[in-house]
Parts: structure tokens; sequence; C-alpha cells
């Protein structure tokens, strides 16, 4: 502090950062790109281990042995859902009675802004269905929740061993916290009606209506979603992220793979195989790029996401059958999920103790928020290097200036240039949040369009008109005014949604802080390009192309490829990511709109400037 308060050190230091600043800059720049690739390697990344001593009770001998019940139930269930057509609502309720279970259903209905032509639904109507298997040692006030989704065409066999394990449980003595076993119908939107209504939330602003819930239980501790389609299974998937980037406590993935050890039943993450000595980095690196990107998407991974809004740790489970010779049985299977749940039963308290910030380069180990944290300030600090070097540019003249613009026209101040630049900016971010939802009926109508694609479309519309906007100012150290402004707008932005979500500020911060820092008059060439590089749209579209590359699956069968394929996918995700944010409440869609494409078209204008 005695550095910065002494005005002849602190100009000292002023001078060392416009001397160097370059220099800096590169040199901040390379150091967060090299962190970064070094994450996945020790001392960066450690070995996980289960903080909270009370989960281990779940690795003692199992006692479920239900696996045939489980497999006839499954077979009951698949013949009723094809002879109903959809959910057997009255066999579920009919069923769990016979159980013992308590059990309640929800009607719901979700009005989406426009259709979904991926998933085929506008106006969605549906059922959820609770069974409640009630704790002999409490008062019902915590319960643990097992969700099965409801798929047309799959998870029959989830059905059949949550039903199974139900009625295991039931018989047991030991539980502390009431067992939800939970049916959704119409995956994410389904089981937000029935945690709205469980929270007593008010959804009518996502388009949500929903009865209320017969029966409730206690504050939900943790949740489960699973997904088997199979008699067997090869392996077990982790589903890790939620909404907006949320994690569970890396407790709850750490107890399942320490179970899944001792079942000696595979357990993969981003469903790859665990990384070998010979290619380790890259396969660690292979997995925490998909894990980065499924976070960057703000898109969750699975029905259990949405949980974790509610600070509920969920995790999904996904079990995949492949043609490994070692399959694990319904029975082995029940078997491990009756450990995680006897696990979580013994929890006296919240998950807390673990970290909820974290990479996992492999399911051996993590990477920990403080250490992966220097990655994304490394690059961002360039923005407010650069950010200093302008303010010392401006201050010599300040006073003079103050003097000048005070005995003459007060529209003389030179950051009075750059307000309309600003406001137009933001304008426009607001025109392109709000745009495609007001004009996409009547565009779809003009072209003849999907709805969707007419969302679409108008965005794509709205963004590209809005660079052949004027772009001359009225004195000659304006743009200096609205670049600083526009470093410190995207420095601030950045550097909040850090804290918030790592992956997508990292995977924003590399095209767009060179790009920052590059785009000035003189440099017009290079800074258009490097500003069409950095543009929203083409982060978004590199992204996509990133994944379906990583994808362990590639592309979806009867996919286009080429370029071509890859824009009409990026047209489909620009919509789903408007819907998704109107029907889910996910961030992704605003933070570009209202955040980034303001102070990229700052950045733009600056490089076009004209006297």
């Amino acid at each position: 502090m005695g550095l910065l308060s002494d005005p002849q050190s602190r100009e000292r230091v002023l001078l060392f950062l416009i001397r160097h600043n370059s220099k800096l800059c590169i040199l901040c720049y390379a150091l967060g790109l090299v962190w970064f690739l070094l994450l996945p390697l020790p001392p960066l990344s450690a070995p996980t281990y289960i903080s909270e001593n009370a989960l281990l009770p779940g690795l003692v001998k199992r006692e479920f042995v239900g696996g045939p019940q489980a497999l006839s139930l499954s077979r009951e269930f698949a013949a009723n859902k094809a002879l109903v057509g959809g959910l057997p609502v009255e066999w579920l309720n009919k069923t769990m009675t016979s159980l013992g279970l308590e059990v309640h259903t929800q009607t719901f209905a979700v009005d989406l802004p426009f259709p979904d032509e991926i998933n085929e639904r506008y106006h969605v109507r549906g059922t959820n269905v609770q069974g409640v298997v009630r704790a002999r040692r409490a008062a019902s006030t915590e319960a643990l929740v097992l969700h099965v989704p409801f798929l047309p065409e799959a998870n029959d066999q989830a059905m059949g061993l949550a039903l199974s394990l139900a009625a295991h449980f039931r018989k047991q003595v030991y539980w502390a916290k009431d067992l939800i076993v939970l049916v959704t119908e119409h995956d994410l939107l389904g089981i937000q009606a029935w945690l709205g209504a469980y929270h007593g939330i008010n959804l009518t602003s996502l388009g949500v209506r929903s009865s209320e819930l017969g029966g409730y239980c206690g504050a939900l501790q943790a949740a489960i979603t699973l997904q088997l389609s199979s008699d067997v299974a090869t392996s077990i998937d982790l589903q890790l992220h939620g909404p907006n980037g949320l994690l569970p406590n890396l407790d709850l993935p750490n107890l399942v793979h320490h179970l899944c050890l001792h079942a000696k039943v595979l357990c993969t993450v981003q469903e790859l195989l665990p990384p070998q000595e010979d290619n380790a980095w890259w396969q660690s690196m292979h997995i925490m790029l998909l894990q980065a990107l499924g976070q960057a998407s703000t898109k969750p991974a699975s029905e259990h996401g949405l949980f974790l809004r509610h600070r509920v740790e969920a995790l999904g489970l996904k079990a995949i059958n492949s043609h490994r010779q070692e399959k694990a049985s319904l029975e082995k299977l029940g078997r491990l999920l009756e450990g995680v749940f006897r696990s979580l039963n013994n929890l006296l308290e919240r998950f807390h103790q673990s970290f909820f910030f974290y990479l996992l380069p492999s399911l051996q180990s993590y990477v920990s928020i403080g250490n992966y944290a220097p990655c994304a300030a490394a690059i961002l600090v360039v923005l407010f290097l650069c950010a200093v070097e302008l303010w010392a540019k401006l201050n010599p003249e300040k006073e003079r200036r103050t003097r000048e613009a005070a005995a003459s026209n007060p529209a003389s101040i030179p950051w009075l240039s750059v307000i309309g630049s600003i406001v137009i900016a933001h304008g426009l971010g607001i025109a392109l949040y709000l745009g495609p939802l007001v004009a996409h009926q009547r565009a779809a109508n003009y072209f003849d369009l999907p709805e969707d694609e007419a969302v679409s479309l108008t965005a794509l519309g709205i963004g590209v008109s809005s660079l052949s906007l004027p772009h001359r100012g009225s004195t000659p150290q304006g743009w200096i005014w609205l670049k600083l402004f526009a470093l410190l707008e995207l420095g601030m932005l950045l550097l909040a949604l850090d804290l918030l979500n790592f992956p997508l500020a990292f995977m924003l911060a590399i095209p767009t802080v060179p790009a920052a820092v590059v785009s000035q008059p003189s440099h017009k060439t290079a800074s258009i390009a490097l500003l069409l590089v950095a543009s929203p749209a083409v982060i978004s579209l590199m992204g996509l192309a990133m994944k379906t590359e990583l994808n362990p699956h590639g592309p979806t069968s009867g996919q286009l490829g080429g370029f071509i394929g890859l824009f009409l996918r990026w047209l489909q995700c620009l919509s789903q990511s408007i819907l998704e944010h109107q029907s889910l409440g996910t961030n992704l869609y605003p933070l570009f709109t209202l955040g980034l494409f303001p102070c990229w078209l700052q950045l733009w204008h600056v490089a076009l400037w004209k006297e």
C-alpha cells in the first residue's frame, strides 16, 4: 500500500506498466493458456477422496436380492406403456400402492414460447407420479429422491429397478430419511414442474402451470436420476453439470465412484474410459474439455441438473451396455444403488465438506477452484493492463481539456462523443434479446419457415445488420474513451462470470481478449479479422464444432457433415438456447445478447472509427 500511496512510487509503477505493457500482456495471456494445459498434471490435479466420513456406511455388505422382481416389473411397465401409448399412470398407482408406497400424482402444463421442432412439442401436457417410503426413525423432516424420467422408447429397466428397490427399502428399519420414487414426463419440463410445486415456487413466468402435490416430505437432501434401458450394463456413466454450469458437491460423484469400485462395476465420466498411462495427459484433457464444454453450454447434462438449482445435491447415473465382456445384472446395479442411498441416509447435515467448483480430468483426480482460477485471471488481467495504458495516454491532457471544455460548448467534452456508441450498442443488445421472440411469428409467416428457424434467422439478421451502423466520432480521442469503457465492461463481465461458470468465462476470454486489445483504427485490418473471430456467433460456432469433434460418439447419424451441416446444427442450437432460456431459465442467450454482444459491438465501432 505504501508503494501505491507514494506519488513518486506510483508514477514509477505506472511508467513500468506503460513501457512494458505489450510484453506483460503477451506474457499473461501465454501464462493463462499454458496453465490450463497443465491442469490435468500433478500437482495442479490431486487424487479424489471422500471428505464426509458419514458417507462410508454404504460400503458395507448390501442385502438387495430383487433382480428378478425388477426384471418382471420392467416387462410389465413396457407392456402397459405400449398399451396406453404413454406413461401408464394407473398401472404405476396400482403397482406402487401394492408395494406399500404412499402414492401421489401431479398434472402439469407448459406453454412454450414457440414450437420445439426437435422434440416435436409446443403445448405440453403431462403427469408426474411419486411414491413415498416413509422413514420409520424420523418425522419426515428430510428426504432422498430416486428419479426415473419417463422416456417413450427407453428406460423401462430403470423403472422396474426403482420399484423393486422401493419395495426392498420399505422393509428396512434403518431409514432416517423419507425416500421418494419420482417418475416424471417430458424430461426437464416435468421435473421442473414437480420441483416448483414441491418448493412452492410460482413458475408462471416460465409458462408452467401445475397442480399441487398430494403429499410432501421433508427438505430434499440429495437426488439420483437413473437411466437404464437394458437388462445388463457394462458401465455406469456419471452425468454431472446442471443448468448454468452448476455442479454437485464433489463428495457425491466420489461416493458413487468408490461404490462402483467396490462392486467391480466400471464407472466413467463423459462416457470415456479412465485415462491410461501411455496417453494420460490427452485422455485427461479430453475428459476435462468435454466437461468444460458441457458447463459452458449452460444446459443440464440430464434431468438431475434442475435439483442443483434448489441446493439439492444431485447426480445422473446412465447405465451403458456396450460390447465389453464384464456385465452387471439388475441385481448388481440394485445393490450399487442400495449402497448409495444407505450412505446418503447416514448424512447428518447437507453436503458441505468437499468442493462445489472443480474440474474432473478423471474420476481418480480433480482440479480445485484454487488451481484453475489463475488461468482465467492471468488472461483477464490483460484487459486491465490495456485499460491502464489507455488511461495513462489520456491523463496528461485531462486538466487542459477540462479547462477548454468549461470555456466552450459542453458538448465538446471528449467522453460525450462516445455516449452515442455506448447507448446504440446496448440498445442493439436489448433488440437482439427481445427481437426473435417478438418478430419470429411474422417472419415465419412471411418467409414460410418453421417458427424455430424463424427465431434463429431473426436473431442472426439483427446481429448482422448491427454491423452496418455508422462509426463516425467527433473528437480525435473519442475512440480511446470508447475502448477504455469497453475494456472495463468486458473485464468486469468476464471476471464476474469466472466466479460462477469458469469454463464459459475462460472460453470467451481466449478469443475476445486479443481482439479487444488489438482493436483500434490504425490497425483496421487486424482488428476486423480478430473481432470477427471473437464475435458471439463465431465463438458459439467454434464451441459447437469442438464439442462435435470431441464427442466420443461423433455426429448424430443422419446429420449433414462439413460446414453446412455445422451451420444448420448451430441454427438449431441458437433456437434451443432461446427456448431453454424462456422455459428453463438458462443464462447463455441473455449473457451473449445483453453482455457480450454490446461489448463486442463497441470494439467494432473502435476498429471502424472515423473522425
